[in-house]
């Protein structure tokens, strides 16, 4: 699977998700903020990803996340 963003592939890190173009796992995004690492350190330590992706990608997590919260709970079939 390949977006304007994320790339997954099993020839990259065995599928995977990346930033597109890049080797660097999502999951390192979101690592580093957690613990408290600035955006500025995470793309310096990433040199190969831009601040509009890891911008993009922390939106995206968020409308993701916004969407999930905001479904309204499906009753169990009787």
């Amino acid at each position: 699977m390949t977006s304007d963003l994320i790339t997954i592939s099993p020839e990259v890190l065995c599928g995977t998700p990346v930033f597109k173009g890049t080797r660097v796992p999502i999951q390192s995004l979101f690592d580093h903020l957690e613990s408290g690492v600035s955006l500025d350190e995470f793309l310096e330590d990433f040199p190969s990803v831009s601040r509009e992706q890891a911008g993009k990608v922390v939106a995206l997590a968020q409308n993701l996340l916004s969407a999930s919260l905001n479904q309204t709970p499906q009753k169990p079939a009787a």
